[in-house]
C-alpha cells in the first residue's frame, strides 16, 4: 500500500466524525492566511518607521493602523489556534475509541482458522498501536501538520508577488527539503518495516511466556526467556538504530539550512536595496519568511517523518481489517427463535488445506431428544463435524440442515443462541463465578445460577468460598482447580438451556465419583434435547441413541453401544483395548514390581 494511499485510509477512518475535521480544515485555512499577516505588517511597519512606505493594499503613512491590524490578526491567530487544538483532541480520542472497540468486534468475528494461526499477543500489540498510530496522525493532522502544508501553499505565491529576486532562494530551500525527505524515505522505508516485525516477534514471545508462567518456573526457564526476549530486543534495536541515523541527518540538515538561508537573505537583499529594488522592510520580511518557512518545513518533514514511522504498524492493522470472515451472515439470514433440536448432515465434506479431507460424505440424522456419540481416534474428524454444525466452518460440498432449515440460511447469533457448547477445555474470563455463569444466559437470576450451579455438581464448592458466586476464576481459570472449571463450563451450558448441547469430552477433567454424579446429571438434562457426544473415554457414551464411529474423516460404523460391540469391528476393539487398559491398569496397583515406588493419592 502506498503512503498517499495509506494516509487516504486513516482519513477515511474518521467516520461519523468527518464533518467536523472538515470544520477543522477550514480553520487550518484561515490559520495559514492569517499567520503570514505578522511578517508582512512588520515588515511594512519597519519601512513607515524608516521613511520609504511602499505601495500595495497594506500602504500606509502612518504605522498605528498597521499595529492594529497586526494586533487583530494576533489575536484571531491564537483564538482560532486554541479552538483548533481543542476540537483536534476530542475529535483524537473519540475516534480511537470508536475504531478500538470496532476493531475488537472485527477480531472477533473471524474465524477460529484465523485465531489458531495468529497468536493473541500479535493481535492486541497490532490493535493499541495501530489505534494509538491512528490517534497521533490525526491529532497531528489537525493541530499543526495540515495547517504547515497549508502555510507552504499560501507562503510561496505570496513571496513571489512581494518580491520574486528574493522568493527564488525560498523555492530553491523547499526544493532541497523535498529531494532530502524523499531519498530518506525510500533508504530507510524497508527497514522501518522490518523494526515492526521485531516488535511483534517481542509481544508474542512476552505474551507467550507470560501465558506459560507455570511452565517458565516449573522448569527453570525463568533466565533462558529473559535472555530469548533479549535477544529479540537487540535485533530491534539493531534494525532501529539505522532508521534512526538517517533521520537524525535530516534534522542537522534542518537547523543548518535555518542560518544557512537567513544569511543568502541578507546577502541577496542588501546587494538588492544598493540597486534600489528591495526595501529594508522587505528584507526584515522575507527573513521573518524564512524563519517561518524552516518551522514550516521542519513541521511538514515530522509529519512525512510520523507517517512513515507509522506506515508499518497501519498496515499491520489495515491487513486484520481488512481480513473477511469466512463465515458470515447472507444478506437474507433470519432468526427463526428457538429450534426443536433436529439436525441432518447430507453428503457433508470439508477440508483445511483443500487436500486432505477432514470430513468426507457425512450424512445422518438427529431426531430431537436423541444423543449422538462420536468416537474415534484423534484427527479422525470427530471436532470438525460438530464445528461444521455450529458454523465454525462452513462444508465445501453437502448441507447442514436444523428443524429442515440449511444452517448457511440462518442469522449465525440466531444458531449459535440454540446450541450449548462444552469443551474439553474449560473456557472461563478472569471475573468472577457469576459473571462466567451468565454467559450463558446474561439475565439469569441469582436462584438460577445456582440451579444450574447445583445440577452441574458444582454449587458445593462454589458456597465454600468466601465471596461465594462473586469468588473471581482468575486469568483462564487459574484461581479453580481443572474439574471445577469443568463444572462451572457444563453449569454456563446448562444455564444456557439450548435445544442443541454439544459436550466435547466434558467430563474429562473430573474425579470418578464427581463425573459419576455429573452424569446422572446430565442424563437428567439431555432429555428432550438433541446432544452430540464427542468422547474418547467409552463409559461415558454407555447409553447414547446413536454411536458413530470416525475414521478418516468418514463414518465406518453406526449403531447403538451393544449393536457396535456385538458386529465386532473397530468400535468393538477399540471397547476391548480400553477394558484391558482398565484391568492391567488394575493388576499393576494390586501387585507393583519390586524395586518401584508407589505413591497414593
Amino acid at each position: 500500500m502506498s503512503m498517499i494511499r495509506l494516509y487516504t485510509r486513516v482519513l477515511e477512518l474518521l467516520g461519523k466524525e468527518a464533518r467536523l475535521g472538515w470544520i477543522l480544515a477550514v480553520a487550518n485555512l484561515l490559520l495559514a492566511g492569517a499567520q503570514f499577516a505578522e511578517p508582512v505588517l512588520f515588515g511594512r511597519i519597519v519601512d513607515v518607521l524608516s521613511g520609504k512606505p511602499t505601495g500595495g493594499p497594506l500602504a500606509s503613512s502612518s504605522a498605528w493602523p498597521l499595529l492594529a491590524a497586526w494586533a487583530a490578526f494576533g489575536l484571531f491567530t491564537i483564538l482560532c489556534s486554541a479552538a483548533v487544538a481543542l476540537h483536534a483532541d476530542k475529535l483524537a480520542h473519540r475516534q480511537r475509541q470508536a475504531v478500538l472497540t470496532n476493531y475488537f468486534e472485527h477480531i472477533m468475528q473471524l474465524p477460529l482458522t484465523f485465531h489458531t494461526g495468529t497468536h493473541s499477543g500479535r493481535l492486541m500489540k497490532v490493535m493499541l498501536n495501530g489505534t494509538d498510530s491512528l490517534w497521533r496522525l490525526w491529532l497531528g493532522f489537525f493541530r499543526e501538520h495540515f495547517a504547515a502544508i497549508l502555510s507552504l501553499v499560501v507562503l510561496l505565491p505570496l513571496a513571489l508577488y512581494i518580491n520574486w529576486r528574493l522568493a527564488v532562494l525560498l523555492f530553491i530551500l523547499c526544493v532541497v527539503f523535498t529531494v532530502l525527505t524523499t531519498l530518506v524515505v525510500r533508504k530507510t522505508y524497508g527497514m522501518q518495516s522490518e523494526v515492526e516485525e521485531h516488535y511483534s516477534d517481542l509481544s508474542a514471545r512476552a505474551s507467550d511466556a507470560l501465558g506459560n508462567v507455570a511452565l517458565v518456573q516449573s522448569f527453570v526457564r525463568i533466565q533462558a526467556e529473559v535472555q530469548g526476549l533479549r535477544f529479540v530486543a537487540d535485533k530491534l534495536l539493531a534494525v532501529q538504530m539505522p532508521v534512526l541515523s538517517w533521520w537524525a541527518l535530516v534534522t542537522v540538515i534542518t537547523r543548518a539550512s535555518t542560518t544557512i538561508t537567513v544569511l543568502a537573505i541578507f546577502t541577496v537583499g542588501i546587494a538588492l536595496h544598493e540597486q534600489g529594488l528591495t526595501t529594508v522592510g522587505e528584507i526584515v520580511m522575507f527573513v521573518s519568511f524564512a524563519t517561518m518557512l524552516i518551522q514550516k518545513l521542519e513541521q511538514v518533514v515530522s509529519f512525512v517523518n510520523n507517517v512513515f514511522m507509522e506506515a508499518p504498524r497501519l498496515q499491520e492493522f489495515f491487513n486484520v481489517l481488512d481480513a473477511v470472515p469466512a463465515v458470515r451472515d447472507r444478506p437474507d439470514a433470519i432468526d427463526p427463535g428457538r429450534l426443536s433440536g433436529m439436525v441432518e448432515f447430507k453428503d457433508v465434506s470439508f477440508s483445511y488445506d483443500g487436500k486432505r479431507p477432514a470430513v468426507e460424505d457425512l450424512s445422518f440424522t438427529a431426531l430431537p431428544g436423541q444423543t449422538i456419540a462420536l468416537v474415534g481416534p484423534t484427527g479422525a474428524g470427530k471436532s470438525t463435524a460438530i464445528a461444521l454444525l455450529h458454523r465454525a466452518f462452513d462444508p465445501q460440498s453437502g448441507f447442514i440442515r436444523v428443524d429442515g432449515m440449511d444452517v448457511r440460511g440462518l442469522t449465525l447469533t440466531a444458531l449459535r443462541r440454540n446450541i450449548g457448547v462444552v469443551f474439553q477445555e474449560a473456557l472461563l474470563f478472569n471475573r468472577s463465578i457469576a459473571d462466567n455463569l451468565r454467559v450463558g444466559k446474561p439475565d439469569a437470576t441469582d436462584e438460577e445460577l445456582r440451579i444450574a450451579a447445583g445440577r452441574a455438581q458444582a454449587l458445593e464448592f462454589i458456597e465454600r468460598g468466601e465471596q461465594g458466586f462473586q469468588t473471581n476464576a482468575g486469568e483462564r481459570g487459574r484461581m479453580l482447580s481443572g474439574g471445577e472449571r469443568q463444572r462451572l463450563s457444563i453449569a454456563r451450558a446448562l444455564l444456557k438451556d439450548p435445544p442443541i448441547l454439544i459436550l466435547d469430552e466434558a467430563t474429562s477433567a473430573l474425579d470418578a465419583v464427581t463425573e459419576a454424579k455429573l452424569n446422572a446429571a446430565l442424563d437428567e438434562v439431555m432429555k428432550g434435547r438433541t446432544t452430540f457426544v464427542i468422547a474418547h473415554r467409552l463409559s461415558t457414551i454407555r447409553h447414547a441413541t446413536r454411536i458413530l464411529m470416525f475414521d478418516n474423516g468418514r463414518v465406518i460404523e453406526s449403531g447403538t453401544f451393544d449393536e457396535l460391540v456385538a458386529q465386532g469391528g473397530r468400535f468393538a476393539e477399540l471397547a476391548r483395548a480400553q477394558f484391558m487398559v482398565q484391568e492391567n491398569a488394575r493388576a499393576s496397583i494390586q501387585t507393583p514390581e519390586p524395586d518401584s515406588t508407589v505413591v497414593k493419592i
